[in-house]
């Protein structure tokens, strides 16, 4: 036995996890059930067998925002809410090359091309797309960075370009279960975005899927999405928390979700996806405390998504390297070198600097078209 927690049903799992067996949808509905302290050592102690003892950042820029014809009710950037945000056209290679400078700066392993909309389509939008390939090209060849993309959804040709121009991670992910996703999403379907991973795959990219946890989901929900991933094959498990957005309907819900339920479903994640990276996203600073961010870290989790995202703030890069040490862990830094001080050193300024510029604030500048 590798590791104990004195609760069976917990250390039945792991015995069969260090084995090498696969948990099932059973296992993961009992283990949710199981107290979180528990829960949070054995996911920990897989994340400890498994890896590395770093945890990996990526960093994405919001490369074309606002108007989605989509209809995801958790979505700022869906045409049909009236959310107020900034929006704009395809940025342009040379300002996704400044987004992904500034993320190797501040640690990034990995930076992603995002888009706001169904797909880019090479043969709806072709110059779009092409300044999609000239941008994947000067990020790859000017920066120690792995580039991956998240798109919307992809043609086989189209992912086979893709996977030649270098793209690593093909991102589109699933949201939450099967059975909640109709309650999401009109416009498309969870079988449409299963499809899209699919193509991605079969063109040789690695995968980035995960959910948006707090969107009235239920635990058996949250292991179900979960369970689907397994079926489709990731290695990046991103787990989002819902940040509701005025003008959004699942804003007009009212939904949340506890930090104890948030710090469980990164631990069953991490036993049901021991292989994965299970990487924390957008919502952790508005649904965890300042001083409770590290417990996910400490329950599995061993990647980040550091910077802003797609329409809101996030945390300085600084202050993500500081809860990753407070977690006992290391930023990794097998793809570049950095000084996680210095990182940390240009955070730390007075109230007269300026803030550091992160991902999402890569839009157009005033007066631009």
């Amino acid at each position: 036995m590798v590791y104990e927690t004195n609760n069976t049903t917990i250390d039945d799992a792991l015995e069969r996890i260090w084995a090498g067996e696969r948990l099932d949808r059973t296992d993961g509905i009992a283990l949710m059930a199981q107290p979180v302290d528990a829960l949070s050592e054995a996911g920990g102690a897989v994340r400890d067998h498994f890896g590395d003892g770093t945890v990996d950042a990526c960093s994405i820029v919001n490369a074309k925002a606002g108007n989605c014809a989509e209809d995801c009710g958790f979505c700022a950037q869906s045409v049909h809410f009236d959310t107020g945000i900034e929006t704009y056209g395809f940025l342009g290679p040379e300002k996704i090359l400044e987004a992904a400078k500034r993320a190797e700066r501040d640690g990034a392993q990995r930076f992603g091309i995002v888009v706001a909309e169904k797909g880019v389509s090479k043969e709806l939008r072709p110059e779009e797309w092409q300044e999609v390939l000239e941008s994947i090209r000067l990020v790859r060849d000017e920066c120690d960075l792995e580039v991956d993309a998240s798109l919307g959804i992809l043609t086989e040709e189209e992912a086979r370009i893709l996977a030649a121009e270098g793209i690593n991670h093909y991102n589109h992910n699933i949201e939450t279960s099967p059975r909640y996703f109709p309650e999401i999403v009109d416009t498309h379907s969870f079988e449409d975005r299963v499809k899209t991973l699919e193509v991605a795959k079969d063109a040789g990219m690695d995968l980035c899927a995960g959910v948006i946890l707090g969107m009235g989901e239920t635990p058996t929900d949250r292991v179900d999405a979960a369970i689907a991933l397994q079926e489709i094959g990731i290695s990046s498990l991103p787990v989002n928390v819902l940040n509701p957005v005025a003008g959004t309907p699942l804003a007009e819900r009212g939904v949340s979700i506890t930090t104890e339920e948030i710090v469980k479903t990164v631990a069953v994640y991490k036993l049901l996806h021991p292989d994965s990276r299970v990487r924390l996203t957008g919502g952790r600073e508005v649904n965890l405390e300042p001083d409770e961010q590290h417990l996910p870290l400490e329950a599995g989790a061993d990647g980040l998504l550091t910077g802003d995202y797609l329409t809101t703030e996030g945390q300085s890069p600084g202050d993500d390297i500081e809860i990753i040490e407070q977690a006992g862990l290391e930023p990794n830094q097998e793809t570049n070198e950095f000084d996680p001080e210095a990182v940390k050193a240009r955070n730390k300024g007075g109230a007269s600097d300026s803030q550091p510029e992160t991902q999402a604030s890569t839009g157009p500048e005033p007066g631009d078209d």
